[in-house]
């Protein structure tokens, strides 16, 4: 199992292992995976220990209940399968500043961390405006 071992992957072998996944997971389970909805299930958790009330209120979270289930799962997966890939693979080490991105952008953390979190902000809010 040496390509467990490997640094990096080509994108193209591990999109196409992504979509054998996905087809996968649709035929047995007739789901998709996702993180989107999770991410926003977590929020209303941290809500819920502060303001229950207010989360018992809301619109959003009386159509999506809040709840541990498969999507969870999947991203707690994702997180234990990166840890697991990067310690195969003896990579580590955290970079604050990708070398990739130095390169083009500058060394500022800020700038990094800032442009990061709206695009973040930004993919979810796309998302979820497309319901998943």
């Amino acid at each position: 199992m040496d390509v467990l071992r490997k640094s990096t992957w080509s994108p193209y072998a591990a999109g196409a292992l992504a979509g054998l996944l996905l087809v996968l997971s649709v035929f047995l389970t007739g789901k998709y995976f996702g993180a989107s909805t999770t991410f926003v299930r977590a929020a209303g958790f941290v809500e819920q220990a502060v303001a229950p009330e207010k989360v018992a209120g809301m619109a959003y979270f009386l159509k999506e209940k809040i709840k541990v289930d498969w999507q969870f799962l999947f991203v707690v997966g994702v997180l234990f399968g990166s840890l697991a890939s990067s310690s195969l693979s003896g990579e580590r080490r955290a970079v604050a500043v990708p070398p990739m991105w130095e390169a083009r952008f500058g060394a500022s953390r800020l700038r990094r961390w800032l442009l990061a979190f709206i695009g973040g902000a930004v993919a979810m809010f796309g998302a979820r405006l497309a319901d998943g």
